[in-house]
């Protein structure tokens, strides 16, 4: 969704919020453990789930609540506005009741990024944490949509109301089907998981046509639970990429460098897209709007595919004796 349409949309929400970076990687910290974000920096991940659910026993849960807090008050004090920073998530209890509003307003601050909320059901699920978020933000003064939300779809119900859950709030984003073995959607959805992921492409790409129906900025999908089957997480990181996933979770930094790679593209393909952007543009210079590349026909939607990818990527690429110089 562009920015424009973004405001038209949702008039009272700061625009920024349409503009959330692509993130290929997303790893999941345990909340008690935030000492291990170095680790999750130095793997490379684009983004650190700081886990307050599954992650943490009840008995710890307060505490790691505050040490989670107190990563996120460090995070917001030494940002530097880079791009390349280690976004901060927190995946947070269900919002059961109370208990679940005053952790929102313990971690909700500057240098937050967004919340993971797990177990979501339905649209009312949302636009609840929704409500909870934009008072936080009140509180701590942040722009209203500042905060993205991430609906885990983790139950059967969930899934189906796949659209209307991620039209349901305008700060929500990189929402996908996640479909790890023994998990929550495992049990929910009943089918019987193998490396190959052949029994939940269905869902994985049903899940995120709806969420590209929706506007929904940079799906992302996962996990991949092996953690020294390294060879498998590829397989099936490049399935979700091919299905159109733009990112996975992670449970494992030395997944970090693998997801990166699926989920960039290489030298090449960038020089690529580059070559065929200019080959578009001469084409259209002289009064065509398809023209015969590299064995294949192309035309202006392919075009603005490769120009995306390339403003996305940060890729300032030119070719030697290939590219036309692209003005005076």
């Amino acid at each position: 969704m562009s920015s424009e349409a973004y405001s038209n949309r949702f008039p009272d929400v700061d625009p920024a919020a349409a503009d959330r970076p692509p993130l290929r990687s997303l790893l999941f910290v345990p909340g008690n453990r935030t000492d291990w974000l170095p680790k999750a920096r130095a793997a490379g991940a684009d983004a650190a789930i700081l886990d307050l659910e599954d992650a943490v026993p009840g008995s710890g849960k307060l505490t790691a609540r505050a040490q989670v807090a107190d990563a996120i008050a460090r995070a917001g004090a030494t940002a530097t506005g880079q791009a390349a920073r280690m976004a901060l998530f927190v995946r947070v209890n269900p919002l059961d009741g109370w208990a679940g509003a005053d952790e929102l307003r313990a971690i909700v601050r500057p240098g937050l990024a967004g919340i993971v909320l797990p177990k979501v059901r339905s649209v009312q699920d949302v636009e609840l944490a929704d409500r909870l978020l934009g008072w936080c933000e009140k509180e701590q003064r942040l722009p209203p949509g500042r905060v993205a939300l991430v609906p885990l779809l983790e139950t059967a119900r969930g899934l189906r109301e796949a659209y209307d859950i991620a039209r349901a709030a305008p700060r929500i984003a990189y929402l996908g089907a996640l479909t790890a073995p023994g998990g929550d959607v495992e049990r929910a959805v009943g089918y019987r998981w193998s490396p190959g992921g052949t029994e939940t492409v269905a869902l994985r790409s049903r899940v995120l046509l709806e969420a590209r129906a929706a506007g929904v900025p940079c799906p992302v999908s996962g996990l991949w639970t092996r953690v020294a089957d390294l060879p498998g997480l590829r397989a099936f990181a490049e399935q979700n990429r091919s299905l159109g996933y733009e990112g996975m979770m992670a449970i494992h930094p030395s997944h970090v460098p693998v997801i990166n790679e699926v989920f960039s593209p290489g030298p090449d393909e960038l020089v690529r897209f580059a070559r065929l952007i200019a080959a578009v543009e001469a084409a259209q210079q002289n009064g065509a709007g398809v023209v015969a590349f590299e064995g294949e026909m192309v035309d202006e939607a392919m075009a603005r595919t490769a120009r995306l990818a390339l403003e996305r990527h940060g890729a300032n690429v030119r070719v030697a004796h290939e590219l036309p110089p692209s003005g005076p």
